[in-house]
């Protein structure tokens, strides 16, 4: 058996359908189909159920296809520890971070990683908090940036800052003098939030629920960018960490109380998983930048 067997196994396994699997890994049908043969038949097992209108995977096939993948990891991850140099003079990180850090938080931990360590290639890519933790079993990434919470038995967290969400408004908002308000103020505001795909809108709606406030909510929107646009450009608040209203002249950012709005931001890692000397400076450079925040809060 060979990893070309493997590669050719789970391609069918993902594609559910063999002409889609060889048009993916660019060989002919009939040639995945003469691999995958040679796999069963040195395994003594079918692996695909290929009685139906798309191909399945037997109950073997399931078990060896967590296997076969596991394996794939511990390869690529033995690929990337020979090519590893400790002196950082060359390399690559893959980084996955939830929306909300984008605006204040990102750009000076990467500037400062790319001002330490300027040969190596940094790939950063946004999304949601369960995506992120699915990518990073699947080694599709070495590091994210989320939110405490309950996370996989496979994933591992450490502490990286906590964010304080504010209700934000534009400078012409009959509130953008207040420097702080009750929670029930919440009760006559109009809000645009981002939408339910994000752990800041969960948190939002459960920490409301906790203290019975219910604000309307007359839009929502799927990037942290046309949140901003709309409050700077309307009458409508919303609320988001009190550091990116910093960030931003026409914006204004105002205290709850008595009961703040606080969650804790983490770093995400798959249990286990090799750390490259790159993966170990972003890391230590994450928690001074946080800690840089922090202080000037």
């Amino acid at each position: 058996m060979i990893l070309r067997h493997i590669n050719y196994f789970l391609a069918v396994a993902k594609h559910k359908n063999f002409t889609k699997a060889a048009a993916s890994l660019y060989v002919s049908q009939p040639a995945l189909s003469q691999q995958i043969k040679q796999l069963e038949e040195t395994l003594g097992a079918p692996l695909f159920d290929r009685s139906g209108r798309s191909v399945k995977l037997t109950d073997a096939g399931e078990v060896y296809a967590r296997y076969a993948h596991r394996a794939l990891q511990d390869l690529e991850e033995g690929k990337r520890a020979i090519h590893d140099v400790q002196n950082l003079s060359r390399g690559a990180l893959r980084v996955a971070i939830t929306p909300t850090f984008t605006t204040y938080f990102i750009g000076p931990l990467v500037n400062a990683f790319h001002q330490h360590y300027p040969n190596i290639t940094l790939s950063m890519e946004e999304m949601s908090q369960e995506r992120m933790e699915n990518r990073l079993l699947d080694d599709e990434f070495d590091v994210g940036i989320a939110f405490e919470g309950n996370h996989s038995a496979d994933i591992h967290a450490q502490t990286l800052l906590q964010e304080t969400l504010a209700l934000v408004v534009n400078k012409h908002h009959a509130l953008a003098s207040k420097h702080r308000i009750d929670l029930s103020t919440l009760n006559e505001q109009s809000l645009v939030l981002l939408s339910n795909e994000f752990a800041t809108r969960e948190q939002i709606e459960r920490h409301c629920r906790q203290h019975k406030v219910q604000p309307n909510v007359l839009m929502e929107a799927n990037s942290l960018s046309a949140v901003i646009e709309i409050v700077r450009h309307t009458q409508l608040a919303t609320l988001l960490p009190s550091n990116i209203a910093s960030k931003h002249e026409e914006l204004v950012a105002i205290t709850l109380a008595p009961s703040l709005l606080k969650r804790t931001a983490v770093l995400l890692q798959r249990q286990d998983a090799y750390q490259s000397a790159a993966t170990a400076a972003f890391i230590e450079l994450a928690h001074s930048t946080a800690e840089a925040i922090s202080s000037n809060i």
